[in-house]
């Protein structure tokens, strides 16, 4: 009888720790994670069609301001560059009182160029608007993170803190 109890007690422990020992670890499921984000940034940047949005602007002199509920977005092609980006600092000549609400242009970039470094993709891109050139500079982390700043020849230069995205198909 004695004998009987401890091969159960034996067995029931073996299933326990072998089913314990199926699952994944929190580690192991975050690594993994961030290994699906580096692979879908890597392919987006090599696309070079990509969307940034940002979470955040970051003009010179003033504090950060939140842009979750401002809809914003530059979309990068090697063909064309689209912008919708709020602008919070000074403007210099060229811009009226009460001038244009934000840094929006479009336009085919002069120059398009993509550099992948040791901690970043760094993508920089000039692109001639109506009345202003700007020049973009977008620097991606492996995981899709990414910071963007835009300086212009009438307006103060100014950062943006977001991610990159795959254009959605219902703006083409």
């Amino acid at each position: 009888m004695k004998l009987k109890y401890t091969i159960s007690i034996a067995l029931f422990l073996l299933v326990v720790t072998m089913g314990f020992a199926q699952e994944k670890s929190r580690t192991q499921l975050r690594q993994e994670r961030k290994v699906e984000k580096v692979k879908r940034t890597a392919a987006l940047v090599d696309s070079r069609k990509f969307v940034f949005v940002g979470q955040k602007a970051l003009p010179q002199g003033f504090n950060a301001i939140d842009l979750t509920t401002n809809p914003n977005f530059i979309e990068f092609k090697p063909d064309f560059i689209k912008s919708e980006m709020p602008f919070f600092g000074r403007g210099y000549s060229g811009i009226g009182y009460g001038g244009d609400s934000g840094l929006k242009f479009e336009g085919k970039p002069i120059d398009f160029t993509i550099e992948k470094r040791r901690k970043a993709y760094e993508i920089r891109a000039t692109v001639r608007g109506e009345a202003d050139v700007f020049k973009i500079s977008l620097s991606v982390s492996f995981t899709g993170s990414a910071t963007l700043t835009i300086n212009s020849n009438n307006r103060s230069a100014i950062s943006y803190y977001g991610e990159i995205f795959k254009i959605d198909k219902k703006k083409d």
